[in-house]
């Protein structure tokens, strides 16, 4: 029989421009998922965002008709107070922050993105302790709670939870989510009829298996250049013969490994002409919110793909739906290694296959693991967990191990210009970096 508790539900960060997808979600799996009370959260810095986006989810919500109660706060310990689901959405710092982690490694001849190389070293710095302060709260106040994590870097901010909480925990992306729908409309299939096996870490993650209807695609998929991508990451084309021998269609995160020259000399022609995705989201967030304060507005708007998380509200709700149905279905999450990728720590966070179950995601075993693909996997994976450590301990040599030793950072010298520079224009947001 179908569990019917009510359900309350935090939204941390909830002035964010993604939230009336989230809420778009709710509302159609309302009869599946009764929720009553919806609590979205901000910091002050976000108050009339969140004004704005939580109109809007009323508006949505009395469209429908449905009893859900949306509470608008900035305590956001009276939102976790007894919640069922806690999802996590913030970016520390705003598009600002993320604008000095773009711009700054450019400037010194490095990918400047942010969820990998420098930027996403210094996103992960400031958020892995405002996350865990979090997790404080919901440890005290909503212990039975499950958090769902969509900040990025999602890999490296799972992982910090699942090592220094007792939070029950599970990091999602949109990359997975995208290429299912992707595979469904290049065979003119439903999605329930495909299934992709991917291998890897968040943002660094290989499709080693494309099956519809049970019958694999992927060697296909290569010989024909059928590739996906994202509107936040140039789609510069692959190399076939590369892609042939590697046996695996990487995600387009990977071309900032595999091609990171060209994605380099393309950052910076767009940095002279456009700036750089921080910017363009800005322009994009800009006309989001003017729409969003439009009375008549009630309904998700067309233009909110463009903000390039198309789809992460979606795979949120799909997630919470199926932990609170016991659904068992087959999600690409991130998840606690245990094992399944043999040469990764079992601590280590992991994005791959997992039926999802009541008691949590039971990550699939893996078909294969290709032989080229497990130097690059290591090595990221070294340079996230000592991420980890530094934004705990504020270790400024640890912090400087993680950044030399991405592949990415091209050595000791640019690692220690880079380390000092962000670290200064990050300072309000990393005091236990400056203690003497």
């Amino acid at each position: 029989m179908m569990p019917q508790k009510p359900l309350k539900v935090a939204v941390i960060g909830g002035g964010s421009s993604y939230t009336p997808e989230i809420v778009e979600g709710f509302i159609k799996k309302y009869d599946e998922m009764p929720i009553r009370e919806l609590w979205l959260v901000d910091i002050e810095e976000g108050r009339h965002k969140l004004a704005i986006v939580g109109e809007l989810a009323r508006r949505m919500v009395g469209k429908a008709g449905l009893p859900i109660e949306v509470k608008l706060t900035l305590d956001r310990r009276e939102a976790i107070a007894g919640a069922d689901f806690v999802t996590t959405q913030i970016r520390v710092g705003l598009l600002e922050a993320r604008r000095r982690d773009e711009h700054i490694p450019i400037s010194h001849g490095v990918i400047g993105q942010e969820t990998t190389g420098p930027g996403g070293m210094f996103k992960a710095l400031r958020t892995v302790p405002v996350i865990l302060g979090i997790c404080r709260d919901i440890e005290e106040l909503a212990p039975d709670a499950w958090m769902l994590n969509f900040t990025n870097p999602a890999g490296i901010v799972t992982e910090a939870v699942q090592k220094h909480s007792r939070v029950k925990t599970v990091g999602l992306c949109n990359s997975p989510i995208n290429f299912q729908k992707f595979l469904a409309k290049e065979y003119g299939v439903s999605e329930r009829e495909v299934l992709p096996e991917f291998v890897g870490i968040n943002h660094l993650h290989w499709i080693t298996a494309a099956y519809v209807n049970g019958e694999d695609k992927l060697q296909e998929m290569i010989a024909g250049g059928r590739d996906y991508s994202a509107l936040n990451v140039a789609a510069l084309d692959w190399d076939k013969e590369f892609l042939s021998s590697l046996g695996a269609l990487p995600t387009y995160y990977l071309r900032y490994f595999y091609m990171t020259d060209a994605m380099l000399a393309d950052m910076k022609e767009s940095l002279g002409k456009n700036g750089t995705r921080a910017d363009i989201v800005s322009r994009i967030e800009e006309e989001l919110f003017e729409l969003y304060k439009d009375a008549n507005l009630s309904e998700k708007p067309k233009q909110l793909e463009k903000r390039g998380g198309a789809y992460y509200s979606e795979a949120a709700v799909h997630l919470m739906h199926a932990l609170y149905t016991d659904k068992r279905d087959i999600q690409t999450l991130n998840v606690r290694n245990g094992g399944i990728i043999d040469f990764l720590p079992e601590d280590a966070s992991i994005e791959v296959n997992c039926v999802v179950t009541a008691q949590g995601p039971v990550p699939l075993p893996l078909q294969r693991v290709p032989e080229p693909i497990k130097g690059l996997l290591h090595a990221v994976k070294t340079y996230e967990s000592l991420t980890i450590e530094a934004a705990i301990s504020g270790d400024r040599g640890i912090a400087l191990q993680a950044l030399v030793h991405h592949p990415l950072v091209p050595g000791v010298a640019v690692a220690k210009l880079l380390l000092e520079e962000m670290l200064e224009v990050n300072k309000a947001y990393l005091p236990h970096f400056f203690k003497k």
